[in-house]
């Protein structure tokens, strides 16, 4: 059990749920509650929170906005520390035809987007449609549309497994396809700075509004979801070979390889994390039959 009192203690003015549903804090909209789950106020509070769980033992995972989370049915059993909102402070500095925006780990992809749009910054096009945080878009190397987050990130402020905070680059933090060594070495990302160009406003809106239509064209935005389902495996693509294993419109209870795309796994309605998993399970399968090809979840699973 989570001693609250003591936790509270340690993450200051952040505000502590307890047994609180996940379902209402991922995109899936289904998961299990957690025993605790702590909104970080401050960079103060996220250490705060993480030297009391290391201290007291108790499990800890750090969430961003949650649309690249499933959260089983069973939910976690320790404390989920969110950072959002309270940390996704923006600020710009332009200079010589370039631009840094510095943002908090919780700013939205979508919202920073908008700034640099605002400030006639050019480059972050591709991320204006990620509907992820900055923090969890560094830690994985979130791309669309031939863009990633190590084309743009100048630097990321990260606190490491000894609650010391360092700035890295996105070579130093090993980017690549959805990848990064921030799990790994346990770091929590903090904010980052992103090194823009100045661009024309007019041509900066109209890219957006491009991707924004080929997005909805193209992906079933309609239905709760974590985006692609599964990693891009080498010479191939997920949504492809899952349709060529005519798994179109799969269904397990309310989860459905989405009509639309069949990279994405949608939430028709009703659907549980179990129904997710066992249809995300019974899809690696099958592609694996019919096609050689193991397929690597994008999604991470909690």
């Amino acid at each position: 059990m989570v001693n609250t009192d003591r936790l509270q203690l340690a993450a200051g003015e952040s505000r502590i749920l307890v047994n609180e549903p996940m379902s209402g804090h991922i995109s899936f909209h289904v998961g299990g509650p957690a025993d605790c789950l702590v909104l970080a106020k401050d960079e103060n509070a996220v250490a705060g929170v993480l030297r009391f769980c290391r201290e007291e033992n108790i499990p800890c995972y750090v969430m961003g906005n949650g649309t690249n989370l499933l959260v089983k049915d069973e939910g976690y059993r320790g404390v989920i520390l969110k950072i959002g909102q309270e940390m996704s402070d923006i600020s710009v500095e332009k200079k010589d035809g370039t631009g840094i925006i510095r943002a908090g780990a919780g700013a939205l992809l979508s919202v920073i987007a908008k700034r640099a749009l605002e400030e006639g910054l050019r480059g972050m096009e591709f991320a204006a449609g990620i509907p992820g945080s900055l923090g969890g878009a560094a830690v994985m190397n979130a791309g669309a549309y031939g863009g990633e987050m190590k084309d743009i990130l100048r630097s990321v402020r990260l606190l490491t497994k000894n609650l010391e905070i360092v700035s890295m680059t996105p070579r130093e933090l090993r980017m690549g396809y959805r990848t990064s060594i921030i799990p790994r070495e346990g770091y929590t990302v903090l904010g980052a700075e992103i090194a823009l160009e100045e661009g024309d406003r007019e041509e900066i809106a109209a890219k957006m509004e491009d991707l924004a239509k080929q997005r909805r064209d193209k992906q079933p935005l309609e239905y709760p979801s974590a985006g692609s389902t599964f990693k891009r495996p080498a010479g191939h693509f997920a949504g492809k070979l899952i349709q060529d294993a005519g798994l179109r419109g799969y269904t397990v209870g309310g989860a459905q390889v989405s009509e639309k795309h069949c990279g994405f796994v949608v939430n028709r309605g009703g659907a549980t994390a179990s129904d997710i998993l066992k249809l995300m399970e019974d899809v690696q399968r099958i592609v694996e039959k019919t096609s050689g090809v193991l397929l690597e979840p994008e999604v991470r699973i909690l």
